[in-house]
């Protein structure tokens, strides 16, 4: 069943922007429902008889052959926050309805809906690698959410971005020490491994890894400027990654891994001394903001510290408070940001020097508002302040030296006393004008309550603060085993509104009564704190290391940052040549050689390269290189059919052909000849060059020949067919065997097309060079210059596309496949662009970025069919009319898709004038424009001395 809730939300997010176009930003309402069904499933799955301890446990294998499976384990940490995940987000899904305009709002719900994704397979996967993917996502979709806020929304989400993403790369450290400490990728064997007891120092290791990452993401000191930088994001952004998502991965981290670390000193002190510094640092900052949405910002902060700060002092009952005070949190502060975004929204303000100038008659809105803050503020009858008692508890019998003790509870009393003081602070600016009368320049401005649909939410989470408040038993068992899973103890949380007169209860007082005395003296207050500050600021510090990483990649990519090819090659060709020493000293064993190293043959081939090189080295002429590297390319193709390599010739053999028409593409709009270098430069590249080829001769003579085929190929040699069904055994490696490898390629080249199309679109290419051009020929006119290509397609064309099929059906039993048969059909339609006259009578018409999307998904989509026979991309044997079929076939027309994408961008972008401007703004290649006339005139000989007039742009 929880697998289920994974597999609904993963739906709720592939739907989403479907939905959102179909039903606007009413498509909130339907999309909560599957985030509702889902907390239904947990809530069952909790409440019913499990395995030992209440634990359920659900394992689908993903990748078996590493042992990654997508392993569910659901304790009693897991359903709270899984509650808070799921509830909360279609809290803000079904505010977000009324808060968002009526435009277009498909990114918002899938990012907002990918984050409930996320943190939802977060909080049940029992696998690090899984866990570390979850991470990674919540940091996507924050960026992105953040970044949708619009031009101001950028610079911030990478500043979120810089500084989340280290706290990742923290965390991939930690997971990938545990790993190999454990040798499991089980959360739940990881923490219960005796390693972590034998060996100390790796376990201090450990936890400053978790923590650093931890801080990161919960905004914890030195890392906590990155979130009130985020309150560019609109309301229903702050209030899901503040109540429930982002910032409380974090928490559910450091919760996750007490078990195995709260007894480590170094763990302790760092969660204790950041937790505190933070809560302090954001509880005064808050006090002084104008921003109410910021002074909830610093407000989050400061209560995240507290959390941290009570999860390091490690006991059974600051663990058990950590757990009350989260649910406590979530409640109250995504009400609040709902109800500051209704605040702006109705009143066009969240200022509070502006909002007490104004007459807000808004009844329910301060009657939410005023319940949320209070319950953040601890006052009795609500559950923040039982949640905040027992931080305050939790300090008081920390068990630690009477100093310690002393310095934590005055820290957190403290910062609850500034709490109080900002929470005050917005309920007064929520309140608006408390005096009757007119203001300087006239009466004040009226302000309406919100729409009912506006306020729902806030308005069911302010009865829930109630509810738990008077009756905090409620959620005594939740907590309770929350608690189990984290302390490993049975612990009984007493939750109650009145516990009699105690300690906790003394301070608890004493916090109300500063507080209070705080905000009747709010403006010495204010003047007093805002004479300190920072010398440097957080999102300084951040703005530098980003411009400094920026700067050093400068200085790095100086040295290739050219359009000189001897300095791009420079560098890799010293390090072949460093290799090749180190190998000349260090291979003095090589085995003998086994069997004949070369044939006659090979030399004919080795003289007839040697003479390409020389003639290409010695031409100024582009045009000329170009094709004598051709010719060296093809005759490399006729050395791989005489070595028995079909496939690998057949695969040279296109790329050379269709490597030739773009290289004459760009050709077209470079210099014919190249510049005039020294005589210095020229006998430079002579030195580079020779130590290159003297560097391949060692490694060739060094390598070839010298062992037996390896027992991986005597496998694949021995049982591939029997496996696969397939005789190619280079295709069945590409389809099968290694098919994630191949996914893992076909991805990277539909990217390179979309790099290519959104380059062109930034960066217009450089006019067509039309010098030299006879001007007199009979042949210059496209039309007539292309009717020997036109004829010759009308023949040779149908035998192209005969054979490109062919060679992708019969890919798994002789030469053949996808990426083959793709190279063959690209050769096509560059024969098609070159026989068209003109862009109108142009044949390719197809949208390259639909075929490279068609050919990802299709391998994606391949690959999740395998988990029918139990693993991804494993392959579906069947039969169609008696023929043995495999579902590698799909895969390899997903391959094939892919390619010609990439082969139809290249030919549509850089065989035009002007391919920026061709391109669509909205969706690059939606239309696959065949805007290819121009450059083909041009190479057919049409003399057109400039750009076209105007009668003749109306014409086209």
């Amino acid at each position: 069943m929880l697998l289920t809730v994974l597999a609904v939300l993963a739906a709720t997010v592939a739907l989403s922007p479907a939905v959102s176009r179909l039903l606007g930003r009413n498509a909130g309402w339907l999309l909560a429902l599957p985030l509702l069904i889902g907390a239904v499933i947990g809530v069952m799955t909790y409440t019913r008889p499990g395995s030992e301890e209440g634990v359920h446990t659900e394992v689908w294998e993903w990748m078996p052959t590493i042992g990654v499976d997508l392993a569910v384990r659901f304790d009693g940490l897991s359903f709270v926050f899984l509650m808070l995940v799921l509830l909360i987000g279609a809290g803000v899904l079904m505010y977000s309805t009324r808060y968002l305009g009526k435009g277009r709002n498909s990114a918002f719900y899938f990012f907002i809906c990918g984050f409930a994704a996320a943190m939802g397979l977060l909080v049940l996967t029992d696998d690090l690698i899984v866990f570390y993917v979850a991470w990674e996502l919540t940091t996507l979709c924050s960026f992105f959410l953040i970044a949708n806020a619009g031009e101001k929304g950028h610079d911030p989400a990478i500043r979120t971005l810089l500084v989340t993403v280290g706290g990742g790369l923290l965390l991939l450290t930690a997971t990938v020490v545990m790993v190999v400490a454990t040798g499991t990728t089980r959360i739940s064997e990881v923490l219960a491994d005796p390693v972590w007891a034998d060996r100390p120092g790796l376990t201090a290791l450990v936890a400053v890894l978790i923590a650093g990452a931890a801080f990161t993401k919960s905004a914890q000191f030195p890392f906590q400027a990155w979130l009130p930088d985020s309150m560019v994001a609109i309301a229903p952004v702050s209030a899901y990654l503040h109540a429930a998502a982002m910032v409380k991965a974090g928490i559910y981290l450091v919760l996750r891994y007490s078990p195995m670390l709260a007894d480590v000193g170094i763990w302790n002190t760092l969660l204790i001394t950041a937790g505190l510094i933070t809560a302090l640092f954001g509880a005064v900052t808050a006090v002084k903001q104008d921003d109410l949405k910021a002074l909830l910002a610093y407000s989050t902060m400061s209560q995240l510290g507290l959390l941290v700060a009570t999860v390091g002092i490690g006991t059974e009952t600051a663990l058990t408070a950590a757990v009350v005070h989260t649910i406590a949190h979530a409640c109250f502060k995504a009400a609040l940001f709902m109800m500051i975004g209704v605040v702006e929204h109705e009143a066009g303000t969240r200022n509070y020097s502006e909002l007490t100038a104004m007459r807000l008659k808004m009844p329910v809105t301060r009657t939410v508002v005023v319940i949320s803050a209070a319950s953040m503020a601890g006052i009795p009858l609500l559950f923040g302040f039982v949640s905040k008692e027992s931080l305050i508890d939790a300090a008081l019998h920390s068990g630690f030296h009477t100093d310690i003790v002393t310095l934590v509870t005055g820290t957190v009393v403290a910062s609850s006393m500034f709490t109080f003081a900002y929470s005050a602070r917005f309920i007064m600016g929520v309140w608006g004008r408390r005096s009757p009368g007119p203001i300087d320049g006239g009466e004040p401005e009226t302000v309406r309550e919100a729409a009912p649909g506006f306020l729902l939410v806030p308005s069911l989470l302010a009865v829930v603060t109630v509810v738990l408040g008077i009756a905090p038993f409620l959620v005594e068992n939740p907590v309770a085993d929350a608690a189990l899973a984290v302390s490993g103890e049975e612990v009984t949380p007493g939750l109650a509104l009145w516990h009699g007169f105690n300690p906790a209860l003394a301070l608890s007082a004493l916090i109300i009564a500063v507080g209070a005395v705080l905000v009747g003296l709010r403006r010495p207050v204010d003047e007093f704190l805002g004479r300190f500050r920072a010398p440097v600021g957080g999102l300084e510090i951040v703005e530098r290391l980003r411009q400094g990483t920026i700067d050093f990649g400068a200085v790095v990519t100086r040295s290739t940052g050219t359009t000189s090819m001897r300095r791009h090659l420079t560098a890799p060709i010293i390090g072949l040549v460093v290799i090749a020493v180190v190998g000349v000293l260090v291979l003095t064993n090589l085995p003998p050689v086994v069997g004949e190293r070369s044939e006659p043959t090979d030399w004919i081939f080795v003289l007839f390269i040697l003479l390409g090189v020389i003639a290409a080295a010695r031409s100024q002429s582009r045009l000329n290189v170009v094709i004598v590297i051709a010719v060296i390319g093809f005759g490399i193709t006729l050395w791989f059919f005489t070595l028995g390599a079909p496939d690998v010739a057949t695969t040279q053999l296109m790329v050379e052909v269709l490597t030739v028409v773009v290289m004459m593409l760009v050709l077209n709009r470079l210099p014919h000849r190249f510049t005039p270098e020294t005589r210095r430069a020229e006998l430079w590249s002579v030195v580079v060059a020779v130590a290159a080829g003297l560097a391949t001769v060692l490694g060739v003579l060094a390598l070839t020949g010298r062992r037996e085929k390896s027992e991986v190929a005597e496998y694949y040699l021995r049982e591939a067919e029997n496996i696969t069904g397939g005789a190619n055994i280079v295709n069945t490696i590409l389809v099968e065997f290694r098919a994630l490898d191949t996914l893992g390629e076909l991805t990277v080249l539909g990217v390179a097309g979309i790099s290519v199309a959104a380059l062109l679109k930034s960066r217009p290419l450089l006019p067509v060079r039309r010098k030299n051009l006879d001007l007199q020929s009979p042949i210059a006119g496209p039309r007539e210059n292309s009717v020997f290509l036109r004829a010759t397609t009308k023949l040779v064309g149908p035998i192209i596309i005969a054979m490109s099929l062919l060679l992708l059906l019969r890919g798994h039993y002789e030469t053949g496949g996808g990426f083959i048969a793709a190279l063959v059909g690209g050769a096509g339609f560059a024969l098609l662009y070159l026989a068209a006259p003109s862009d109108r009578e142009a044949k390719i018409k197809w949208s390259y970025m639909g075929l490279i999307g068609a050919g990802v998904v299709t391998g994606a989509g391949v690959g999740l069919l395998g988990y029918l026979e139990g693993s991804f991309l494993a392959p579906l044997h069947f039969e169609v009319f008696g023929s043995g079929q495999s579902t590698a076939l799909i895969f390899d027309i997903g391959v094939y898709f892919a390619v010609i994408g990439v082969v139809l961008a290249a030919l549509n972008l850089l065989g035009t004038e002007e391919a920026a401007e061709e391109t669509p703004d909205e969706d690059l290649g939606h239309h696959a424009r065949s805007t290819m006339g121009k450059t083909r005139e041009h190479l057919h000989g049409q003399p057109t001395g400039g750009r076209a007039t105007g009668a003749e742009r109306t014409e086209e």
